[in-house]
């Protein structure tokens, strides 16, 4: 594996999640192997737990990580082909993507989606740049349209608290005050679908998915029946997808209450808005998985860091 930007870049789930919870047994059996080895950590929007997570991974492992918010502290860069630059951008994507490629020897990126130009996002303009202008391999920490370290992370969680053989997993979407990407859900997707557990979304007419994603995923707009006999609920918002990037639903009763869920575990990338997407009575509750996915990025990223390094 050269670059990880998908979870289809995991041949097999089962025996990834096997090595993660290995790394999380014993984190540091590695850290020879990175020695001498920089990764560089580029961000185009904020983060808290991927930054620090995969920080500590690369720690981990001996490397040496190099952090930068590219957007408040590099040139604008411009990455269209041809362009004439005499706008705002001093820098092209061709001359940054070569020169970090010297100081680093993996290069992570994290950059969201316009959600105005489906396009344009879909063709992961950033992240395709940087693997096709770049000489190392490039991680996805977040992109227009996936979160494969989230994703990784979400498998590593339910099976290490699931308790039955083919758990029941539930996608719902819930409401947010703002219109919000679908990387996070659309990985969530794709990692559950390599999983052998009985998996169902939830979400309001007009909001389903990329039907390329979801594929024969079964989709409800019931949230309550397709709650039903649930194991686990990971609830996450996104903006329309036919209608691209805008909110066409704000409804309150899709909220996550403990009432709904029931006994299911509940779980969410984070960060939440409690009493918006999920009320207090689930987030504070022996229910509530946030915390421990959250624990689960560092041994995910390790994992993805550790398969690339084998190979340089």
């Amino acid at each position: 594996m050269k670059h990880y930007t998908s979870i289809h870049d995991i041949d097999n789930i089962n025996s990834w999640i096997a090595d993660a919870k290995e790394l999380k047994a014993n984190p540091l059996k590695d850290i020879e192997l990175g020695k001498n080895k920089t990764l560089g950590l580029l961000f185009f929007n904020s983060s808290l737990r991927t930054r620090l997570s995969t920080q500590k991974a690369a720690l981990n492992l001996g490397m040496n990580p190099i952090v930068m918010n590219v957007s408040g502290d590099a040139w604008g860069i411009e990455f269209g082909d041809g362009t004439i630059m005499n706008g705002n951008t001093a820098e092209h994507i061709k001359e940054a993507a070569a020169v970090v490629s010297q100081y680093c020897d993996i290069i992570a990126v994290r950059a969201f989606p316009t959600l105005k130009d489906k396009a344009k996002d879909e063709s992961e303009h950033v992240l395709s740049s940087f693997k096709k202008y770049a000489s190392v391999p490039i991680v996805n920490m977040e992109s227009a349209t996936g979160h494969p370290l989230q994703g990784l992370t979400d498998a590593i969680t339910i099976s290490e608290y699931s308790k039955k053989v083919r758990p029941k997993v539930v996608l719902s979407w819930a409401p947010h005050v703002k219109a919000l990407p679908h990387a996070v859900a659309n990985s969530f997707v794709q990692a559950m679908q390599k999983m052998d557990v009985e998996f169902v979304i939830a979400n309001p007419e007009g909001y389903n998915l990329d039907s390329e994603i979801t594929g024969a995923t079964p989709i409800y707009h019931n949230q309550e029946a397709a709650f039903k006999d649930a194991d686990f609920v990971y609830t996450k918002n996104w903006s329309s997808y036919e209608d691209y990037g805008n909110v066409i639903n704000t409804d309150p009763n899709w909220m996550i209450t403990k009432e709904k869920i029931g006994a299911a575990k509940f779980m969410h990338c984070l960060p939440v808005r409690r009493n918006v997407v999920v009320e207090d009575a689930v987030l504070d509750s022996d229910s509530s998985l946030v915390i421990e996915q959250a624990n689960n990025r560092t041994y995910a990223a390790q994992l993805v860091l550790k398969k690339i390094l084998e190979k340089l």
